[in-house]
């Protein structure tokens, strides 16, 4: 970096963005472990129970609730069903950035749509976790094996919100899908490929894709953690080859919207681009003008975001056919 032009700030031309980079290399096992991961944690029944009702909305019903995580820890997350169930006509599993989670966001679920949003193991309020909180120290734990790294649970996690909520809001079921954003984009990825009951996807500025290329540059977000911990400890490389969110997008074959930006301090553009490109199914794209900043034309950035997910979730099953 320089004092003049922070290479966080670097900003990539759209038309170097939207040219695949190569692929990632990835483990000859990559899909061995996932489907693995997935027979253990994303199967079977999930132990979930109420906590107390928050405030309602004007169309949901809002309740915290407690569920069995894939780390052998109670977690956390939000239920928002419909006051009328029969509306309800699709479900949402939302995830989230780094930030972690303290509350459910309801501008993010429609009038005929239930929604849970869980919080990732080590991040969820007022619960003790063998996983730091703080995301540098979150996005190295477990990081020696592949076995034991943070993000094979809250990939995990993402399924057993899923199992929670079709048990809630059976109705759902035929109609779930995913939206994330930062590191719950780059976890959705990870998650979508082996759990079929997910019809379609939004990823917003979608982390830890092309570990390769992403690790090459310093940032403001988590990455830097483990690009300064690869220094020390090369050996950990091939342990991310499991966790590459760009990896996991080769097999995602539902249709996904990604909401990729040109210039971005937390996570490297050219990862978030690469996610989009893995993608072999139906896919969108929405450019942002920035990701993780702050000020009007990030607003900006926000709002498109959003609006590209909205529209998306919105198209007729028929316009994929």
């Amino acid at each position: 970096m320089t004092p003049n032009r922070p290479e966080e700030l670097t900003e990539y031309s759209l038309t170097a963005l939207l040219t695949p980079a190569g692929r990632p290399e990835e483990p000859a096992d990559f899909d061995e472990f996932w489907r693995g991961t997935f027979e253990e944690f994303g199967t079977g029944p999930v132990a979930w129970e109420r906590v107390r009702d928050l405030d309602a909305t004007e169309a949901h019903h809002v309740t915290e609730i407690r569920f069995a995580s894939s780390a052998a820890e109670p977690t956390v997350a939000f239920l928002m069903v419909p006051r009328v169930a029969a509306v309800v006509r699709r479900g949402l599993v939302i995830g989230h950035g780094y930030g972690g989670r303290a509350a459910p966001d309801p501008d993010q679920v429609p009038a005929d749509t239930a929604a849970i949003f869980p919080a990732a193991p080590g991040t969820a309020p007022n619960t003790s976790s063998r996983f730091p909180a703080l995301p540098d120290e979150h996005v190295l734990a477990g990081i020696a094996h592949r076995d034991t790294y943070s993000h094979r649970f809250a990939a995990a996690d993402v399924w057993r919100a899923a199992t929670v909520l079709l048990d809630a809001a059976p109705a759902v079921a035929g109609a779930l899908d995913f939206s994330g954003g930062s590191f719950g984009g780059g976890i959705g990825a990870m998650a979508l490929p082996w759990d079929d009951r997910f019809r379609r996807a939004s990823l917003d500025v979608p982390s830890f894709g092309h570990h390769a290329i992403r690790l090459t540059r310093q940032c403001t977000g988590s990455g830097e953690a483990v690009r300064r911990h690869l220094v020390n400890h090369p050996e950990v490389g091939h342990v991310l080859g499991y966790f590459d969110a760009a990896v996991a997008a080769q097999r995602v074959r539902i249709p996904v919207h990604v909401a990729a930006a040109v210039l971005d301090p937390a996570v490297d553009p050219r990862g978030q681009f690469a996610v989009f490109h893995a993608l072999t199914g139906p896919k969108r794209l929405t450019v942002r003008p920035n990701g993780h900043l702050d000020g009007p034309i990030a607003a900006v950035g926000e709002r498109m975001s959003r609006q590209g997910a909205t529209d998306f979730f919105a198209l007729p099953d028929d316009h994929f056919a």
